[in-house]
Order: C-alpha cells, then sequence, then structure tokens
C-alpha cells in the first residue's frame, strides 16, 4: 500500500477514532458552548428563506412561507400501497410516518411589475405552527408587500390564498390587483358550502378573498395574465386549478403549484392519487400530461412543495419520473 492509498475500513476507522476522541474530550468536562445549543427542532432558529435567480430578464425571488406537516402522508393517498410507499420514502432517506412539505412562493420583477404567485397559510396553523413565514421573508429579501402589483392565484386553497389578509383582515397586499380562475374562485367562496365538511377551507377563502372583490381579475388558460406569464388550465386538485409559464427566457421556466404534492410519491409513481384533490383521476391526467411536457421538453420548473426552494428538472424514469432538483448557488 502506497501512502497515498487509504482502505474503507481504515477510513471509517480513523474517523471513528476521531470522533470518540472529540466526544472524550467533551465528557470530560462540560462544555459552555454545548450547554446552550437547543435540544428540540422548534427552539432552533429559523433563518429567513429566499433566494434570488434570473430568467431571462425576469427576477425570480423564491420566498418560502415555512414547512407544512402533514402527519403520516400514506394516510393521503387514495387506495394506498403502503409497502411501496413505504420503501420509496425510506430508499430516499425520509420518514414514512411524518411528512413535510414546502411552501415555494415566487415573486417576479416582470414587465415593470411586482407579481407574487401564491400566498401562503397566514395566520392559519391547520398544517402546524411552522407556516406563515411569507411576510417576514419577503421583507429580509428585501420586497415590500405594499409595492406588490398582483397577487397571482393557481387556487383557492388554504395553503396558496391564506396569506391575503393580516391577523385583523387587512389586505397585505392593498395595492395588488388579484388574477385567479373564476371557476375555482366561485367554488371555494361559495356560502352554501359554509355548511359542510370544507366548512374551515370555504370560510378562509372568504375571509382572505373577499376583502380584494373590487380588484378581481379573472383569468383563464391560454391566456397571457401579464406580459411573459402565461396560465395553463390544469384542473383536478380544485375544478380551477391553474399553473403558469414564465416565456420570456431562452427556455421556459414552468411554474406548476399543486400538479404534485410529493417530490418522491407523485413523481415516481405519477397515477397515484390524492385525497385533497377534487377530482384525483383529472389530477391524476393532468399531472401525466404537465410531467411529460416537463420531462420531455427539458423544461426546467418550480413546484410549490417539492424541497426548498422547489427548482428543478423531471427525468423519465421507467414508468414514472424522477425529480432533479437544481443546484442553489450563494
Amino acid at each position: 500500500m502506497t501512502k497515498f492509498e487509504l482502505s474503507r475500513r481504515q477510513a471509517l476507522a480513523a474517523a471513528g477514532t476521531g470522533i470518540m476522541g472529540a466526544l472524550a474530550s467533551r465528557v470530560a468536562g462540560p462544555s459552555p458552548v454545548l450547554a446552550h445549543v437547543p435540544t428540540k427542532p422548534q427552539d432552533l432558529p429559523n433563518p429567513a428563506a429566499y433566494y434570488n435567480f434570473m430568467h431571462g430578464d425576469v427576477q425570480v425571488t423564491m420566498v418560502s412561507d415555512g414547512p407544512m406537516e402533514l402527519g403520516d402522508g400514506r394516510k393521503l393517498i387514495k387506495d394506498p400501497v403502503m409497502e411501496d410507499l413505504t420503501a420509496r420514502l425510506e430508499a430516499a432517506f425520509l420518514p414514512a410516518d411524518h411528512m413535510r412539505l414546502q411552501q415555494n412562493i415566487p415573486v417576479l420583477k416582470i414587465g415593470g411589475k411586482k407579481v407574487i404567485i401564491d400566498t401562503g397559510t397566514g395566520t392559519s396553523k391547520m398544517f402546524g405552527d411552522a407556516t406563515g413565514r411569507l411576510v417576514t421573508n419577503m421583507k429580509a429579501a428585501g420586497v415590500d408587500p405594499t409595492t406588490i402589483d398582483a397577487v397571482v392565484l393557481s387556487h383557492c386553497h388554504p395553503d396558496h390564498a391564506g396569506g391575503m389578509v393580516d391577523a385583523a383582515g387587512k389586505p397585505v397586499f392593498p395595492y395588488a390587483d388579484v388574477y385567479v380562475n373564476e371557476e375555482d374562485y366561485k367554488f371555494w367562496t361559495d356560502e352554501a358550502k359554509l355548511s359542510g365538511d370544507m366548512k374551515p377551507f370555504i370560510e378562509y377563502a372568504r375571509t382572505n378573498l373577499l376583502p380584494y372583490k373590487d380588484k378581481l381579475k379573472f383569468i383563464k388558460g391560454g391566456q397571457e395574465v401579464l406580459p411573459g406569464l402565461q396560465a395553463i388550465d390544469a384542473p383536478g386538485h380544485t375544478v380551477g386549478h391553474t399553473i403558469f409559464m414564465l416565456t420570456g427566457g431562452k427556455q421556459p421556466l414552468a411554474i406548476t403549484a399543486d400538479c404534485a404534492h410529493h417530490h418522491i410519491l407523485f413523481v415516481e409513481q405519477p397515477k397515484i392519487e390524492f385525497g385533497y384533490d377534487t377530482d384525483s383521476k383529472q389530477a391524476v391526467a393532468t399531472r401525466l400530461k404537465i410531467w411529460d411536457m416537463l420531462a420531455t421538453d427539458r423544461i426546467a420548473f418550480v413546484a410549490y412543495h417539492f424541497p426548498w426552494p422547489g427548482l428543478g428538472h423531471l427525468a423519465k424514469a421507467g414508468d414514472g419520473y424522477r425529480f432533479i432538483q437544481a443546484p442553489v448557488n450563494q
């Protein structure tokens, strides 16, 4: 063996010796640093989460609204094959019984306007205590919510249209026009649904959207919402679920909203159905169409719930796909 060679066993042994030595030195006496390290995840500081990149002449600032906790996400899959879901999650080094999703919100400087696509959960804690960070993170990124010219909504679920008003019910984006699919808006603000199972969703949509009723602009698929930003119909998750395409760069950039909620399950097995879909079979058909387009045309995309900041590509892999996350450049 040359002096430049080291076996894997020796490397591990050496590493183990180093670790044990370090632990021994710490056990020998109390460490004033370790004594003050928080031991629970909720005690750890949450640094501001934003990420800037350019797409053509459009500045994109990804802003986090914080992670959502869905508990055992396998139970939200219709007719699940639990063993398969468990195996796929564990193969990706993820806990099988605890699903955490991100909320990746694009803020665009496009055509002389500041545009935000979706608004997070706002003051609601229905998806855990770590949500509702949008305004704080926007300000950390140098974006004042009062300077937003347009709010563009993919749909009216609480985690997408929930950040429109503050705790006092005042508009967070007071000078913005609001672009949303008309069918989706009417469905989720329908007063007649307040007595049904969807009551919490309807109430929260009404709380957040009705204060903007005089600023609503209804959109449809195929329409250019704003110069360089095109709407694409993607129904199924909700009746008027809409995704968007930035068209100004050399290649388009898709903003896929809730075409899929998980970067492993709905990518590797795109035909599985999700419990939060209004029409889960239509949602699957939409997902298959969008996934094929992204993979075939090699279109980069931003996914709302994928690992932060949600930017990457899809590659075909057997009967499914593989999510390839884009490097985050510091």
